[in-house]
C-alpha cells in the first residue's frame, strides 16, 4: 500500500474535516480542502509529513481558510476549480471537468459538480478507490443548493452515484447523525438505514468519526442518490433544508 489518507477533525461549528493523502515511500501528502493552516501543520510536524501539494474543491471560507498560511515559505501548487478563480486567488492550477493531474505514480481525474457552488469540483482515483468530494455528497446526505440549481444538484449527484461502487466517499463535514435522521424520517421502512443509523449513532456517542463511506453504502441509504427526478430531487432537498 502506497498511498494513505489521514484525517484530521477540525472540531469547528461546521464539524470539518481536513484530508491528507499521503504517499507513504517518500512520506510526501496532499491537503485536501485545508481549513485551518495550524492544524496541517501541526499533523504533519508530529507524523514527519511533508507537504507537496493542495487540492480545493469549492471556495467556501472553511475549504480554503488554511491555504494563504500554508503557502508562506512554500512554493506548492494549489489545485482548483477554474470557474472560482476569481474567489480562489491562489490556485496555480486551475482545473475543469475531464482534467486530469498525477499525483507520484497515480491519476487524479476532475469531475465538475455544480449545485452546492456553480464551480464545485470533485477529485477522484480509480487506482485508489476513492474520491474527495467536498460538500456536494454526504454520507446519506448532499450538499445545500447555494448557487446552483436544483436540476444541477440532481445531475452532479448522478454522476458520483455512477462512479463504481467500491469507491471511497471522502467527504469534508462530519453531518451523517443528522443525515441519517432525515434518512430514517423519510425512508422509515429501509432496513439498511435503520441499520446504518444505528451504527452512526454509536460511532458518534464514542467521539468516532463516520466517515468515509462508500458508494454502494450510499446507494443503498442516501435518499439523495435515491430519487428518480430533479422534481423529487428538489422536494427532498428542500424538506430537508426545514427538518
Amino acid at each position: 500500500m502506497t498511498y494513505q489518507v489521514h484525517i484530521i477533525d477540525v472540531k469547528n461549528q461546521l464539524q470539518n474535516y481536513i484530508w491528507l493523502l499521503e504517499h507513504t515511500e517518500t512520506h510526501e501528502v496532499v491537503a485536501v480542502d485545508p481549513t485551518e493552516a495550524e492544524l496541517v501543520e501541526d499533523y504533519c510536524q508530529e507524523h514527519q509529513l511533508h507537504l507537496k501539494q493542495i487540492w480545493l474543491t469549492h471556495w467556501h471560507k472553511d475549504h480554503i481558510g488554511g491555504v494563504a498560511a500554508l503557502l508562506v515559505n512554500r512554493n506548492i501548487p494549489v489545485y482548483g476549480p477554474r470557474d472560482e478563480l476569481s474567489k480562489i486567488p491562489f490556485i496555480t492550477h486551475p482545473l475543469t471537468d475531464g482534467d486530469h493531474f498525477n499525483f507520484h505514480d497515480v491519476r487524479i481525474d476532475v469531475i465538475a459538480v455544480p449545485g452546492h457552488t456553480l464551480g464545485h469540483i470533485v477529485y477522484f482515483s480509480d487506482a485508489l478507490d476513492l474520491v474527495f468530494c467536498g460538500d456536494t455528497l454526504f454520507a446519506m446526505g448532499c450538499g445545500r443548493v447555494f448557487e446552483g440549481t436544483f436540476e444541477q444538484m440532481y445531475h452532479s449527484l448522478n454522476r458520483l452515484a455512477a462512479l463504481p461502487p467500491r469507491t471511497q466517499v471522502y467527504c469534508t463535514h462530519e453531518y451523517t447523525l443528522s443525515n441519517a435522521k432525515f434518512a430514517l424520517h423519510v425512508e422509515p421502512d429501509n432496513l439498511e438505514i435503520q441499520k446504518r443509523f444505528e451504527h452512526v449513532e454509536a460511532l458518534r456517542m464514542l467521539g468516532q468519526p463516520t466517515v468515509p463511506s462508500n458508494i454502494a453504502i450510499e446507494l443503498e441509504t442516501n435518499p439523495f442518490l435515491r430519487v428518480q427526478s430533479v422534481e423529487e430531487f428538489q422536494k427532498l432537498r428542500e424538506l430537508k433544508d426545514n427538518f
